[in-house]
């Protein structure tokens, strides 16, 4: 199975919307190696800053005195997040008595990387073509995320409960976002006005 093939990745992309638990447990079985997947993650976080950045520079450019990101500390805070996500999914899981490896857990994030990649790109054809629609596909865009990241979080560690799963996705967001705020006061970072 040839997974760079765009045609199988589009069809994946769209059998993981449809039935996220099934497809991403045919995903699992593959037994990617571990420098695989972490190649993978990386190379759509680099895909992911382009298009962030194109986007920026053709479609919404900053206006005169506004707060800008570079590129770099773009792929910084996008590599950041979702290995964080990694360790999270993998050790809470298990301490829940999950039975998910580190792998599946890398897998799981990348391949919801590739899926919000696709998403992405429409929200740059609604930006583009209809502008008053993207903020609804930016919603349609979260929720999908949380779904497909709690159906992935429910198949790599055996869960039933994908409510109970989603609950917990819920808590450690917010955990993670007081404890983040905390830190980011303590060493005086503020938010540009």
């Amino acid at each position: 199975m040839n997974l760079m093939s765009p045609r199988l990745l589009t069809a994946l992309a769209v059998e993981t919307v449809r039935q996220p638990r099934p497809t991403f447990g045919r995903l699992m079985s593959l037994n990617l190696p571990r420098d695989v997947l972490w190649q993978a993650l990386a190379l759509t976080l680099i895909l992911s800053t382009l298009i962030t950045e194109l986007t920026s520079v053709f479609l919404a450019p900053a206006p005169d005195g506004g707060f800008v990101i570079s590129p770099l500390m773009l792929v910084t805070v996008q590599a950041a997040v979702p290995v964080l996500t990694i360790f999270l999914i993998h050790w809470l899981g298990r301490g829940m008595g999950g039975t998910g490896r580190l792998e599946d857990a890398i897998l799981a994030v990348t391949w919801l990387q590739v899926v919000m990649l696709g998403l992405q790109l429409v929200q740059i054809v609604a930006l583009a073509l209809l502008p008053p629609l993207s903020g609804i596909v930016v919603i349609a865009g979260l929720a999908l995320f949380l779904y497909l990241l709690t159906a992935f979080i429910a198949e790599l560690h055996g869960f039933a409960s994908m409510g109970r799963v989603f609950a917990m996705i819920l808590f450690v967001l917010v955990g993670v976002a007081l404890g983040l705020s905390f830190v980011l006061t303590l060493i005086g970072v503020t938010v540009p006005r």
